[in-house]
């Protein structure tokens, strides 16, 4: 099943954001690589591609995993987690309807 995993950064995240950012990836890469991630990015602070060092607010991961517990015990374990960029994360049971697969 599909999960939304939604962090929310706590303010000036972007130099934390950055420092991790490798091992954040590295990450998403390896579920890319096993055909589990369906979306994901970052929300830009303000309203550009490219933010600058206005920085973001947050991220959405859109992935399949077993359960919700699964899940959640990946996103834990997310490096922007240990390392302070997120204040929250959300993680919650998500129905793909478009586009159709």
């Amino acid at each position: 099943m599909l999960y939304a995993i939604v962090g929310q950064d706590v303010p000036n995240s972007l130099e934390n954001r950055l420092a991790a950012r490798p091992a954040h990836l590295s990450r998403l890469n390896e579920l890319d690589a096993t055909g589990r991630l369906a979306m994901a990015g970052p929300f830009p602070a303000i309203d550009s591609i490219d933010p600058g060092p206005a920085g973001f607010s947050g991220s959405l991961i859109v992935a399949e995993f077993d359960s919700l517990d699964a899940a959640q015990t990946w996103a834990d374990a997310d490096p922007y987690v240990a390392t302070g960029v997120y204040a929250t994360v959300s993680v919650r049971p998500f129905k793909q309807v478009f586009p159709r697969g």
